[in-house]
Order: C-alpha cells, then structure tokens, then sequence
C-alpha cells in the first residue's frame, strides 16, 4: 500500500500498489501462502526473503540482524512523540498567549505547523525513511500544538488539555486491545472505507475553512455548535481506524521481515494518528465547554 498523505493516509510495508499483509503468510523462496487466492496480497518484497518463514508456518518476528523488531518500533515511536511532548512543553512556557503575545506566538505556532505539514509531505513521498525529517516534523508539530493548547486552556476551559491527552491515551489503548482480541479486522475492505471517508471528511474541513477564512464567522458550522460536536467525534472514530491501520503495518512489517529503517515509518505513522486524535479531543471539548 503506497498511498500516504501526511493528513490520514497510511504507508504500508510493500513497494507495490497491494497491501502487504492481508491473509497472507510470509514463506521462503516464493510467494506467499495464499496469493493466488487473494490478489491483495501479492508482491510483497519481503515474503521472498531468506529469513522469511517456511511453508505454513504462521507470521512471526524475524530473528536476522537488521530486520525491524517490536523493541525498534517501540524505540523509534517513544523518541518521535516524546520530541513532540518536549518542543509542546517548551513552546507553551516559552510562547505566551496572553493579549500581549498572543498574536506573536499564534504566528509562530501556524508557521511552524505549515512548515510541519511541508516535512510530512516530503516524507510521506519518500521511499526511504529520513529520521531527521521526521524528528525536524515532530518538533515543528510539538511547537505547534503546544501554543494552540495553551490557548484554549487559557481562554476556554482550563483541564481540557488534560482531558485531551487522556482521552487520546484511552482511544489508543482500546484499539489496541481490540486489535489484538480480533474484535478489530484490517482487510483491503476495511482500508478502503476508512480511506474513502477521511477523504471525504479531510475536503469538508477544507472547505469550511475556505469559507471560514473568506467568509467570516463559522464558515459552514462543522467546527462549532451542534456539528462540530458531531464532525469531532467523527474524526476522533476515523483516528482510531487508523490505528488500526498503523498496528497492521507493524505486524507485517515485523512478520515479513522489514528493514529496521521502517521502524521510523511505523513511528511517523503512529505520530501522526495520535497528533490527529488529540487534535479532534481537543476541538471536541473545546467546543463542549464553549457551549456550557
């Protein structure tokens, strides 16, 4: 699966236009188990690989040097989200938004997060990972969300961001727990609706804010009231399907014996869908105390 945007899509472990996990079992010197039975499976770079497992034997964890582990994903995820917490943290001490800097520090955050969509575009059309882009993104992230934080903690409803956080804490939690029960099952048809309707939602939020920016007010009303409490709680849901998605990606990675350079796609990827969940939280509640 190669259809990443640096917003909602999702890069998986394969090169080709298939996804590289779907029933499919990795095996040694041809293709996977299955393949002729599921067209969604095939060309995958990795089930052709030495350190592939044999025949019917079931996906696991290869045990070569240089193939991406559990402990790498972990590794490179706890570094990329712990640079966003950390530049998140300087920024709401050192940007103060009250009147007299607000304008200021409200114009470095937006500037560090366009220049932070820029860095997720070029390495969301890279074929290599670039942790220095990615670091470079998830500090420039960090700068960002910790100005927008501090600001509706200031003037909204102060608690909220702690409730954000949790709330993002519990979503990732109960999707991983539900991943792992087989209550939650990624197939090609899973990934296309998740696909289609973020799609959908990503250019109904486009075009509100053209309205909004041109229009003045509200735009269309999908960020406040009544709907934007609905749109919220939507994108909270299409950023727990992309969890799934994420926690997918690991799994064949790890099962196919992907490079340990991916590990920096899985954290990139699992970055952007918690920084995507705790932005929807943070609208969501902002919108709730505004209301009360």
């Amino acid at each position: 699966m190669r259809s990443r945007n640096p917003v909602f899509s999702r890069r998986g472990f394969s090169r080709d236009n298939g996804y590289a996990g779907f029933n499919a079992t990795p095996q040694a010197g041809g293709p996977a188990v299955g393949t002729q039975a599921n067209p969604y499976a095939q060309g995958n770079p990795y089930a052709q690989n030495p350190y592939a497992q044999q025949v019917g034997a079931p996906p696991q964890a290869p045990v070569t040097p240089g193939a991406m582990t559990m402990d790498d994903v972990v590794a490179r995820t706890a570094t990329t989200l712990g640079t966003v917490i950390v530049t998140a943290v300087l920024s709401w001490l050192l940007l103060p938004v009250d009147e007299a800097n607000l304008g200021k520090s409200y114009g470095i955050a937006v500037v560090a997060g366009l220049v932070a969509m820029v860095l997720a575009f070029v390495q969301s059309f890279k074929r290599r990972p670039a942790p220095a882009l990615i670091l470079s993104y998830a500090a420039l992230e960090g700068v960002f969300l910790g100005v927008i934080s501090s600001t509706v903690s200031t003037y909204i409803a102060d608690g909220v961001v702690v409730q954000a956080v949790l709330g993002t804490m519990a979503v990732f939690a109960g999707v991983l727990v539900a991943y792992k029960a087989g209550w939650i099952r990624v197939n090609r048809r899973f990934y296309g609706f998740v696909m289609a309707a973020a799609l959908g939602f990503v250019l109904l939020m486009a075009v509100n804010l053209l309205f909004t920016v041109f229009g003045g007010g509200d735009g269309l009303g999908f960020r406040s009231g009544g709907l934007g409490i609905v749109f919220g709680i939507i994108g909270i849901i299409l950023g727990a399907c992309f969890l799934a998605l994420d926690f997918k990606q690991v799994e064949d990675g790890i099962a196919y014996g992907a490079p340990r350079e991916e590990a920096w796609l899985a954290a990139f990827g699992l970055t952007l869908t918690l920084v995507w969940i705790y932005m929807e939280f943070l609208r969501l509640l902002a919108i709730l105390n505004q209301s009360d």
